[in-house]
């Protein structure tokens, strides 16, 4: 992915010599969806990536991609492949292996503000213990592994790093209980990462944060 991607969304932000209102906000990130989820997956992933990052002192306002109209310090564009829903889960489906649940863009060995999920394999993935779950339990369950896979990918995207950690989000590969879990969160290292990045320095010289401190089964 080379530069004509960062005109693009450059291109669905306001031009600043234009005469609106803009607003500045800590880390915009704009989001397109092959399948728009329901309501519940999206809340429950956008308060998971939320929780993932909040000790690590990042903030995140939340944009379809087609309607940004907010400028940012940091920014990111998140596509989401497949389906987004848990709606007629099989388990007897065939399913060979989750693959790679999430990626990165990388260009020339820098890493780029623009990252995946791919819902479907994650739906394929999880859909046997899903189905084990309350009907009505499922979509926030479902939408809060979508946030996790997510909250992974950033953390390569805002650290601009390619190393991954032996454990919690920043690991290399989920497990299906992993992502289903309770609670899942970074380790030290990956959290001091995020806390010490060119990002985190950004948003502080920007006024927005003052000195705060505090995926695939495969590679994503």
């Amino acid at each position: 992915m080379k530069a004509p991607f960062l005109w693009l969304v450059l291109a669905a932000l306001p031009a600043l010599g234009e005469h609106q209102e803009i607003s500045l906000a800590p880390i915009g990130l704009y989001m397109q969806f092959q399948q728009p989820p329901p309501a519940a997956v999206a809340d429950a992933l956008k308060a998971e990536v939320d929780s993932i990052m909040r000790p690590s002192g990042l903030r995140f306002t939340w944009h379809e991609l087609r309607a940004a109209r907010e400028a940012s310090v940091e920014l990111a564009v998140i596509t989401f492949k497949g389906r987004c829903d848990v709606i007629g889960l099989n388990p007897h489906a065939s399913y060979t292996g989750p693959g790679t649940l999430g990626w990165t863009e990388i260009s020339d060995g820098v890493i780029l503000p623009f990252a995946g999920v791919d819902c479907q394999r994650i739906r394929g993935f999880l859909q046997r213990q899903l189905l084990r779950m309350p009907a009505e339990s499922r979509e926030e369950a479902y939408g809060r592994a979508l946030g996790r896979v997510l909250a992974h990918e950033l953390y390569h995207v805002f650290a601009k790093t390619i190393n991954h950690g032996s454990c919690g989000v920043g690991k290399s590969k989920f497990t299906v209980e992993e992502l289903l879990s309770v609670s899942l969160q970074f380790d030290a290292g990956e959290s001091l990462a995020l806390r010490t990045s060119e990002t985190h320095t950004a948003l502080e010289r920007a006024g927005i944060l003052k000195g705060t401190s505090s995926f695939s089964a495969e590679h994503f």
